[in-house]
C-alpha cells in the first residue's frame, strides 16, 4: 500500500495559473516609459515630426480597430473608410455648426460612428465573406454619395473646419498629437482588455467556426455586433482626428478607398489576429513612406512587392512567424498553467517508474 499523501491532504497548492511572463513585466515597464516620451514629444520634436506622428498615431488605431474585427471576429469589411468619413463630417458638424470645441467634438464624432454602426450591422450581417466585404464597400459609398450631394457641407469639393483653424498652430498641432497618441493607446488597450474577456473568446470561436460557436451557446449576432460598433466608433473618431489635422475635409478624400487598401496593407504585413502585427505593420510603411514616396510610382510598387513576398513567406505575416517560432507574445492572452516543481518531479519520476514495471 502506498503511504504517500496528497496534495490535496496536506494542503500544498497544486498548481497556479499565470499570464504574463517576467520578460512580459519588463516589456510592461519599457512601454510606460516610452509612452511616457511620446506624450512630452510634442515639447521638444518640434512642429515637422509632431505632425508625422500624428500619421503615425491614426494608422495604427485605424489598424488595429480593423484588424480586431477582421483577425478576432472573422469580419471581412472594406468599408471602414465609411466610418471615417463620417467622423470627419459629425466633427465639422459639431465644430463649426453646433459650435463644440473641435476636440471634444472628437467624441461626439465617436458616438456618431457607433449610430450609423447600428443599422449598418442590421445589412451587412445578413452576408458572409466576400459578399460582406462587397456589401461594407457599398454602404461607404452611398454615404459618400450622400455627404457630396449636400450643398451645405461643400458638396464634392468638401469645406474647411474654421473652428480647427482658428485654434493656432501652437494649439492644434500638440493637441492633434495627443488625441492620435490616444487613440492608439485606446485602439490597443480595448483590443487585449476585450479578448481577455469572454466576449473575446466567443469572438475567437466564431473566427473559427460560427455555426460551432453558436451550437455552443455563443451569441453570434450580438458578439459581432459589440465588434462592429467598437470598430465603427473608433475609426469615425479616429476621422475626427485627421479632420482636425487637414483642416479641411473632402468626401474623396474622407471616404477613398486608399484607408482600406493602407489597413490591409498594414494587418497583413505586420500579422493578421495579434495586437502586435498592426504596430510592427505600421512601422514598416511609415518608413517605407518616409523614404519611397518621393519616387513616384516606384513607392507604390515597393509596397506591393513587398507584401507579396510576406504573404508567401508567411501567410501570417511577420510576427504571425516570430510568434510561431518562439511562442512569445509581447500582449499574452492566453493563461499558462504551473506545476509546482515537486509535484512536476513526482510525475516525472511515476512516469520513469511506471515505463520500467511494463
Amino acid at each position: 500500500m502506498n503511504g504517500a499523501t496528497s496534495p490535496a491532504a496536506t494542503g500544498e497548492k497544486q498548481f497556479s495559473v499565470s499570464v504574463a511572463s517576467r520578460a512580459n513585466l519588463f516589456i510592461l515597464a519599457f512601454g510606460i516609459i516610452v509612452f511616457v516620451f511620446l506624450i512630452v514629444f510634442p515639447f521638444f520634436g518640434g512642429t515637422p515630426w509632431t505632425r508625422r506622428l500624428v500619421d503615425f498615431f491614426t494608422l495604427l488605431a485605424l489598424a488595429q480597430f480593423w484588424n480586431l474585427m477582421l483577425g478576432y471576429g472573422g469580419l471581412v469589411s472594406v468599408g471602414q473608410q465609411g466610418f471615417i468619413g463620417i467622423g470627419s463630417y459629425t466633427l465639422w458638424l459639431f465644430a463649426d455648426v453646433l459650435h463644440i470645441h473641435p476636440f471634444i467634438g472628437v467624441i461626439f464624432a465617436a458616438i456618431g460612428g457607433a449610430i450609423i454602426a447600428l443599422p449598418t450591422a442590421s445589412l451587412v450581417f445578413k452576408l458572409k465573406g466576400g459578399y460582406l466585404a462587397i456589401g461594407t464597400w457599398v454602404i461607404a459609398e452611398v454615404l459618400r454619395l450622400i455627404v457630396a450631394n449636400i450643398k451645405r457641407t461643400g458638396g464634392g469639393s468638401g469645406i474647411t473646419i474654421q473652428a480647427a483653424t482658428k485654434l493656432g498652430t501652437e494649439v492644434r498641432v500638440p493637441g492633434t498629437y495627443w488625441w492620435g497618441l490616444g487613440m492608439a493607446a485606446i485602439a490597443m488597450a480595448v483590443t487585449y482588455f476585450l479578448l481577455r474577456s469572454r466576449t473575446g473568446l466567443a469572438l475567437k470561436s466564431i473566427r473559427d467556426n460560427d455555426l460551432a460557436a453558436e451550437s455552443c451557446g455563443v451569441n453570434v449576432w450580438r458578439t459581432k455586433l459589440y465588434t462592429f460598433i467598437i470598430s465603427g466608433a473608433g475609426c469615425a473618431a479616429v476621422g475626427a482626428v485627421v479632420a482636425i489635422h487637414l483642416l479641411r475635409v473632402q468626401p474623396a478624400a474622407a471616404f477613398s478607398i486608399n484607408w482600406m487598401a493602407y489597413l490591409i496593407f498594414i494587418t497583413v504585413i505586420g500579422g493578421v489576429g495579434t495586437i502586435e502585427g498592426p504596430i510592427i505593420g505600421t512601422l514598416i510603411y511609415f518608413v517605407l513612406r518616409e523614404t519611397t514616396s518621393k519616387y513616384g510610382e516606384w513607392y507604390f510598387i515597393v509596397l506591393g512587392l513587398l507584401a507579396i513576398v510576406v504573404v508567401v513567406w508567411s501567410p501570417r505575416g511577420i510576427y504571425g512567424y516570430v510568434a510561431e517560432k518562439t511562442n512569445f507574445m509581447l500582449f499574452p492572452l492566453q493563461r499558462k498553467l504551473k506545476l509546482p516543481e515537486s509535484r512536476s518531479g513526482a510525475a516525472q519520476m511515476a512516469a520513469g517508474s511506471g515505463e520500467a514495471g511494463n
